[in-house]
């Protein structure tokens, strides 16, 4: 054990785990760090995309991997929101050391353009007036798109209809043709649609409004205190890793996604960078794994 604790790090190649389909935001920021350690680790590192059962599957293969180093997983929240709602073959707190938290953005509450409301106050107004007949739409059950909606119906005390969707991309053309009312989008795919006047965003899911869109406001300053949802995607290795190999991990992954060029892009994205330490991020993991498993026993939220 001592002699393989000793042994240089990398000693062969490593993989990258992804538990999503090519092209996405997390698979974009997977590329961007495995390119940098594959420069200055002096081994390839190579991305794996793992798609399927929302993510869970690619998941599962990096908590059962050997805790070396050489297999990790760049992932958004949906591992902690999936883990939370249903039954999953991994616990996202024992089974994975937290490397850092890469990035994170609030999400844009949209809703259709003709339906009669500016604001969240009117949003929850609606819904009160019109019981059963405000609807939101979803990437799919257990997505934190779903339980951040419903973490907002929670809070303000109304019940508003579900309708999942495959991906967020399905979910858009709903919402604009006013099939569904509402979702919450991604500022990356959201912002062209709010600009070209296909969707009205009316807040921002995070604890501050977004450099991108400085005139929207808070849901918590749009009268729903304490609510409060942000997307992050974030680096991983197996637990019981050694501590040096994720130190080695955490300060490199900082530098790729620090460097001016991506700073630039993720900010025009309304995406903040972070690279935190691994023990900060460790905390906040398990703040939301018990943030959002206290949603679902509250609300009663279960897989159909």
């Amino acid at each position: 054990m001592a002699a393989a604790a000793a042994q240089p790090y990398p000693s062969r190649p490593v993989r990258i785990v992804v538990p999503l389909t090519p092209g996405g935001g997390v698979d974009i920021l997977a590329r961007i760090v495995a390119d940098h350690y594959s420069q200055v680790l002096g081994q390839r590192f190579i991305v794996d995309n793992r798609p399927g059962a929302g993510g869970s599957i690619g998941v599962e293969t990096v908590a059962k991997a050997a805790p070396d180093g050489h297999t990790l997983l760049v992932s958004s929240s949906s591992m902690v929101t999936n883990a939370a709602i249903q039954s999953v073959r991994y616990d996202p707190i024992r089974d994975f050391q937290p490397v850092t938290k890469l990035t994170s953005n609030a999400y844009i509450l949209l809703v259709t353009p003709s339906l009669p409301v500016t604001s969240v106050k009117d949003l929850v107004a609606l819904a009160r007036a019109k019981p059963g007949q405000v609807s939101y739409a979803s990437s799919g059950v257990g997505a934190v798109l779903h339980l951040g909606a419903e973490l907002l119906c929670s809070l303000a005390g109304v019940k508003m209809n579900h309708v999942p969707y495959k991906g967020v991309a399905d979910a858009y053309p709903a919402v604009i043709s006013g099939q569904v009312n509402w979702v919450l989008g991604n500022p990356l795919s959201a912002l062209p649609l709010v600009k070209a006047g296909r969707l009205k965003g009316i807040a921002v899911t995070g604890t501050a409004r977004m450099k991108v869109l400085p005139d929207l406001p808070t849901v918590a300053e749009s009268g729903v205190p304490g609510y409060s949802v942000d997307a992050w995607f974030g680096l991983f290795a197996p637990a019981r890793v050694p501590p040096r190999i994720v130190e080695k991990l955490q300060a490199e992954a900082s530098r790729a996604i620090h460097a001016p060029e991506i700073e630039r892009r993720m900010e025009a994205e309304g995406t903040d960078v972070v690279a935190n330490r691994p023990q900060e991020f460790a905390v906040e993991v398990r703040k939301e794994f018990e943030k959002w498993r206290g949603l679902v026993a509250k609300a009663g939220l279960k897989v159909q």
